[in-house]
């Protein structure tokens, strides 16, 4: 039925006269998710069309679904001007679209100025023929619930109904590097998610302490990193594995027990900034929301933050636990972090955890142990893999350990 999907920018205008790269960062994107399918693109300076060529436009509106930066999309059809053949191509979609009776008004955008009739003009002529012949059509110019669009452009008319929203925001990696702490939780992938959305590209860095945490909650993560993948413009994002377990037990045998989540996220946050300037990446991300938990008090914020001189991204500062949930079912990685498998952050969690931490307190349980030379060693051994949507990693099945599976 549908012949192209047009592709409308997003906020592209406040980027001034740096549009260019961002418009070209995204059309990368746009033919990278495209690619196997038997599709056609025409870039514009305003919007990208896809010819069809047969290919469902679904299938194609799925896959723009992953991009940073499109504000909306049209299924389309296309005909020469001529106002004969543009209301036979407008009852033809309407009569696919319209199966109950429908408040309707048809909007007409002229771009070729080059046409005698004004915008208004073409729409009552073609409104005419539509009512004719259309049934269950009802006039409304004020609040239809459906507009017919003819947008006349100098290579053509497009005809077209609802506007489908895109994810919005700013092309991914046109704003740089971040490292993302993720946890087989809610709210990290939800951060990694929005952290795109912003532009910035992502690696990920997960904190490995098997046999402490089980193996499957390292699974966890690789599945929930596969899926934020495809939100990246290569389909690929890096996971480091670091190897957590003696600094994890040293924190058990040696801190106070009120503060062992507080020295624990310190010492990630140290790990975090060590890979980050070896990966050249700008800032950390973590998928703190404050006041959720005794974790994310300001006061346990601003110990942890102390270690690191980078600087330190929290999408989802904000943001309630529903409404993170809600991001994370429409990004799909809400049932794969609802798995009852623990990671190093809940799997050991004090009693009665501080929620008013000071440096000073953390430092002198810090002293304890000689922790730079374990903080040393976990960096040393830090596995990297990339994890990349169309090819599943699975550890599970294999039967391996964390450290056999990435000796392969």
């Amino acid at each position: 039925m549908y012949e192209y999907v047009m592709v409308r920018y997003g906020d592209l205008i406040l980027k001034g006269k740096n549009q260019h790269i961002f418009r070209h960062n995204i059309n990368n994107q746009i033919a990278h998710k495209m690619y196997g399918l038997n599709v056609e693109l025409e870039f514009q300076h305003d919007l990208v069309f896809i010819k069809l060529n047969g290919i469902e436009a679904d299938e194609v509106i799925n896959r723009l679904n992953f991009i940073s930066g499109l504000n909306s999309y049209s299924k389309t059809l296309k005909c020469v001007y001529d106002l004969e053949i543009i209301a036979d191509r407008s009852i033809e979609l309407l009569k696919h679209e319209i199966t109950k009776k429908t408040t309707f008004k048809i909007e007409t955008k002229r771009a070729d100025k080059t046409i005698n009739l004004k915008s208004f003009e073409i729409s009552n002529l073609v409104s005419k023929r539509v009512l004719r012949e259309v049934e269950n059509l009802v006039v409304d110019v004020k609040n239809p619930e459906k507009t017919l669009n003819i947008e006349v452009r100098n290579d053509g008319t497009y005809i077209f109904t609802d506007k489908i929203p895109g994810i919005g925001g700013f092309p991914t990696s046109t704003g740089g590097r971040a490292m993302l702490l993720i946890s087989g939780g809610i709210d990290s992938p939800v951060a990694g998610y929005l952290t795109m959305n912003t532009g910035l590209e992502i690696e990920c860095v997960h904190f490995e302490s098997s046999p402490l945490t089980p193996i499957e909650s390292v699974q966890k993560v690789i599945d929930l990193v596969s899926v934020l993948s495809k939100y990246a413009p290569s389909s690929k994002i890096k996971l480091h594995l670091v190897p957590f377990r003696e600094i994890h037990e040293q924190i058990l045998l040696q801190v106070q027990e009120s503060y062992t989540i507080t020295i624990m996220r310190r010492m990630m946050y140290r790990l975090a900034e060590m890979l980050a300037k070896k990966n050249n990446c700008k800032a950390i991300v973590s998928g703190d929301s404050i006041g959720q938990v005794a974790s994310q008090t300001l006061e346990s914020l601003i110990t942890v933050q102390a270690v690191v001189s980078s600087l330190v991204v929290r999408p989802l500062a904000a943001l309630d636990k529903n409404e993170i949930i809600k991001i994370a079912k429409k990004i799909n990685t809400y049932l794969i972090s609802n798995r009852p498998f623990s990671d190093c952050c809940t799997v050991y969690v004090p009693k009665r955890p501080v929620i008013k931490p000071t440096v000073e307190r953390a430092e002198l349980n810090e002293s304890t142990f000689d922790y730079q030379k374990l903080l040393k060693e976990a960096f040393k051994n830090t596995i990297t893999i990339e994890i990349n949507d169309r090819k599943p990693l699975n550890i599970i099945d294999k039967g391996f350990s964390v450290e056999e599976i990435f000796k392969k």
